[in-house]
């Protein structure tokens, strides 16, 4: 939750907020991303073209042409697709965005490390979530969803840097950390710069 509080909170930032991107491969609801539909919107080209089964609800899904989110439905290779345009936007069109790519973190890594590899080669910038991670946090779903050892697998890319914050203030840290690195003066292109 401190997460998506943070995210919307830098969204409505004059400066900065239409350069926010959340990508979300899965159902954003799982991340508890509902409170970003309302003022953000999740991205159709074609706006709302049907009335969502929760319209009635206060944070409803609601789709718009206009919208920032980019939630793709069960597709992790094509939200990574999403992710390497917006993280390398800053060099093929002179337009820095910030991805914030947020997955199932047993299914990021493991289903999508090539393509996690060929955006560090790209030098993209951006942020890699691995939500739901823990073993204990979603295990009435499967040992799928046990997850302790993402963060390993992450460690393993030397553009990739690994954080597994307990607390919101981490969170927030992380991210300042971040934006300093990708996006400051002297924005870090590899792991040895």
């Amino acid at each position: 939750m401190a997460f998506v509080r943070l995210v919307k909170d830098l969204m409505r930032e004059k400066e900065t907020g239409k350069r926010w991107v959340p990508i979300v491969p899965d159902e954003a609801r799982t991340f508890g991303m509902e409170s970003l539909f309302p003022t953000a919107g999740i991205y159709s080209p074609l706006g709302q073209t049907y009335d969502p089964v929760d319209r009635d609800q206060l944070l409803y899904y609601k789709e718009a042409a206009n919208g920032q989110i980019l939630n793709e439905g069960i597709t992790e290779a094509g939200s990574m697709a999403d992710f390497t345009a917006a993280a390398t936007s800053y060099a093929t069109h002179g337009e820095p965005m910030i991805p914030f790519y947020i997955f199932y973190s047993m299914f990021g890594w493991q289903r999508t490390a090539d393509q996690m590899w060929a955006l560090a080669d790209q030098l993209g910038r951006g942020f890699l979530i691995g939500a739901t991670a823990g073993r204990t946090t979603m295990t009435g779903e499967g040992l799928q969803h046990a997850d302790g050892h993402s963060p390993l697998i992450a460690s393993t890319n030397p553009a990739a840097l690994a954080y597994d914050p307990a607390f919101a203030y981490e969170v927030g840290a992380i991210v300042r950390e971040g934006l300093r690195r990708m996006y400051g003066p002297r924005p870090r292109t590899s792991s040895t710069t």
